[in-house]
């Protein structure tokens, strides 16, 4: 019995702390979880009664790098800073901690609480000087064991690497060849087209969004591995998938070492988690091209890693965000001719009319407020135009590489879906022939494989007539006609620019083949115009003012509504001006419905002002002679206001015999059925009677 223990320590808790780096230790290196449980037998011999000893096995499987992972070394310092223990048992001063931190902070709680600490071998007391010195070099001497330990196995593994033999995680489209320590392409010829295809598609498309778009709307999909690598599984594309393989360096042939790296991360001054960071190209440990065969060359994946970049929206001068379909065409590419910042876009109103607006201008407080905004739609055209006059190819030679673009994407879709059939085919022939070669007696298995072949032959006939649909759809085999019609179109290109297939974000990349920015400058004086002024991406700067429109005059207002309003200025109020407008189904230059400001703002434009007051609207009367009740009639009979019995209607708790519609008014049929469906329809309300627009009605 060492001396350090003393009868102070004996009234306090044992506490056996258990600890392996990883999960794999713990499944494979049992006799070390041995060692450590049978701890529990020295405190014993030590005079703890076993009642007292607490085992503390739940770090099992975690690194001791660190303690804000380790719930059960939290509970340790947590129970010692108390004083509940008083001695901690350990195989060895690793398993308590790999951190000189952590270790020395537990010395430090473990000498104030004068807790003792054993392994093996003896048994120390933090408050000695010599044992605290022993412990604190044995702590130093874990650190580094496991600095050289993973200096070592670094070390190992680039050594490898910059031989291009280190195994890595084959990507879908590639295997890895053990024998020659390479990868390789997949043999799979619907694996490796589907894989190129997505390349492809960014190439034309310069999105990884509008390549999912493109898969989904063609109902094809992309191979994804699992298994590490072992098995290939088909299922509709994810962005992040997609995005994956645009960012991956190894589909261009070059076998890529330590391009991540992964840090620890302070979180209010402590350790709380794993970040990962993408390293830049320069800082690559190992890079060696044309290491293997490539889907696409070196130059293309960086022109590809440029392409993400810029579609990023972090308003830097060089990311002008994806083209999306908005109608706002120079999206991403307006700045502000005023402050030199990027010009947002925004879309206001019912019919969502784009404007470019620049919200960097400095306000109060720190804050950020409008610059300036113009409208969109007169900038775009003129640009527009500008760009079709810069571009005017070779007529035939144009037309004839259009059309021949158009049948290879064509035959690209046609052999997707043909191997697509011919791996479903292949399937269904495999559950037949294991079908057939099952002992038909045995009918517990024959059942099983009968039901797969019935599966697979359902989903052949399935996929053929998915397969016969996008055929007759997508065109994916082109007619004389066909041919004929894109020769034409690709001869001009005004036709293709406005014809209604071409989408906004077709029309987007096109002119960001040739404009680089567009910056915009407001003019005041001498009349409001805006200025213009278009670089192109050869560096030649287009400059050009035009007229800028404000509020309602950028959109007129229909030549029939505004003659109808003169006629009927001198005969009706505004509001019955409006209500006939609103009955005959005409719109405002905003495609909204007419009210008595609308209508008021026209009558000025047209300098017509009432010299005597409008007519006004006579009231409709409480009660018809039929019996009838208006909504007014409504309130008065029940004793609540009109916007109480508009709540009823809108709810479908009171419904009008006539009228209803806009401009006419609403009648009422009190009758006991309705009052009934009225009463019903509070009794249904989730409200209940707190709600202040109920109100109870009886029977007349």
């Amino acid at each position: 019995m060492s001396d350090k223990l003393q009868a102070t320590h004996l009234q306090r808790r044992a506490v056996v702390y258990l600890r392996q780096s990883t999960l794999k230790q713990v499944l494979e290196h049992h006799e070390s979880t041995t060692r450590q449980y049978a701890l529990k037998q020295r405190a014993q011999e030590l005079g703890w009664p076993a009642g007292r000893i607490d085992v503390i096995d739940e770090d099992l499987g975690q690194s001791g790098a660190g303690s804000a992972w380790r719930s059960g070394f939290q509970r340790l310092a947590e129970e010692v800073a108390h004083g509940r223990v008083g001695l901690i048992l350990a195989l060895e001063v690793s398993r308590l901690a790999r951190s000189s931190a952590d270790w020395q902070r537990l010395l430090e709680l473990c000498a104030l609480a004068d807790v003792l600490i054993a392994d093996e071998q003896a048994i120390y007391t933090p408050r000695d000087y010599n044992d605290r010195l022993l412990l604190g070099l044995k702590g130093t001497m874990s650190e580094a064991e496991q600095y050289w330990m993973r200096l070592r196995l670094q070390g190992g593994k680039l050594s490898k690497a910059r031989r291009g033999e280190l195994f890595l995680a084959p990507p879908v489209g590639y295997q890895w060849n053990e024998a020659t320590h390479r990868l390789s392409l997949d043999p799979d010829e619907q694996v490796q087209r589907a894989v190129r295809l997505v390349f492809e598609r960014f190439r034309l498309e310069g999105s990884g969004y509008a390549v999912v778009r493109y898969f989904a709307r063609h109902g094809l999909k992309l191979p994804t591995h699992q298994l590490r690598g072992r098995q290939v599984h088909w299922s509709l594309p994810r962005y992040d998938s997609v995005l994956d393989m645009l960012h991956n360096p190894l589909y261009a042939g070059a076998y890529v070492y330590g391009r991540k790296e992964v840090r620890m991360a302070l979180v209010e001054g402590q350790v709380k988690q794993r970040h990962t960071t993408v390293l830049p190209l320069p800082s690559w440990k190992v890079c060696l091209f044309n290491h293997h065969p490539a889907y696409l060359s070196w130059e293309e994946f960086m022109t590809n890693q440029k392409k993400l970049e810029s579609n990023r929206t972090h308003h830097l001068p060089h990311q002008h965000g994806a083209a999306r379909e908005g109608a706002a065409l120079l999206q991403g590419l307006v700045l502000c001719g005023k402050c030199g910042h990027s010009m947002g876009v925004r879309y206001r109103g019912a019919t969502h009319s784009p404007y470019y607006e620049c919200s960097n201008a400095p306000g109060s407080m720190g804050g950020k407020r409008l610059c300036w905004l113009v409208a969109a739609r007169g900038v775009d055209e003129a640009v527009a135009r500008l760009f079709l006059e810069a571009v005017q190819p070779p007529e035939v030679e144009l037309g004839l590489a259009v059309a021949h673009e158009v049948e290879r994407q064509a035959e690209q879709l046609h052999q997707q879906w043909k191997l697509r059939m011919e791996r479903t085919r292949y399937e269904a022939q495999l559950a037949e022939r294991r079908y057939k070669a099952v002992d038909p007696d045995n009918r517990v298995v024959a059942r099983t494989l009968e039901h797969e072949w019935n599966d697979k032959l359902r989903e052949l006939e399935e996929l053929e007539s998915q397969y016969q649909q996008e055929r007759r759809r997508q065109k994916l085999e082109l007619s004389e006609q066909d041919r004929a019609r894109i020769l034409t179109l690709s001869k001009s290109l005004p036709r293709v620019w406005s014809a209604p297939s071409t989408t906004n974000a077709e029309r987007k990349n096109l002119l960001r083949i040739l404009v680089q920015k567009v910056a915009l400058s407001p003019i005041e004086v001498p009349s409001r115009q805006i200025r213009v002024q278009v670089v192109w991406v050869t560096g030649a700067v287009t400059d050009f003012t035009l007229p800028r429109r404000q509020g309602f005059q950028t959109r007129s207002n229909p030549a029939e509504a505004v003659e109808l309003i003169v006629q009927l200025f001198q005969q009706k109020s505004d509001a019955q001006i409006a209500a006939e407008l609103n009955q005959r189904g005409l719109r405002s230059g905003a495609n909204l419905p007419w009210n008595t400001k609308t209508v008021h703002r026209v009558l000025n434009v047209r300098g017509l002002h009432r010299a005597i007051p409008a007519p006004q609207c006579v009231p409709a009367p409480a009660r018809r002679a039929d019996g009838l009740y208006s909504v007014h009639g409504v309130a008065e009979r029940f004793g609540v206001s009109e916007a109480i019995v508009r709540y009823w209607m809108a709810r479908g708790w009171l419904e009008p015999t006539e009228g209803g519609g806009r401009g006419h008014v609403c009648w009422f049929k009190l009758d006991r059925q309705a009052l009934r469906r009225l009463n019903a329809g509070r009794a249904r309300s989730s409200s209940s009677s707190s709600n202040p627009m109920q109100h109870e009605v009886h029977y007349a």
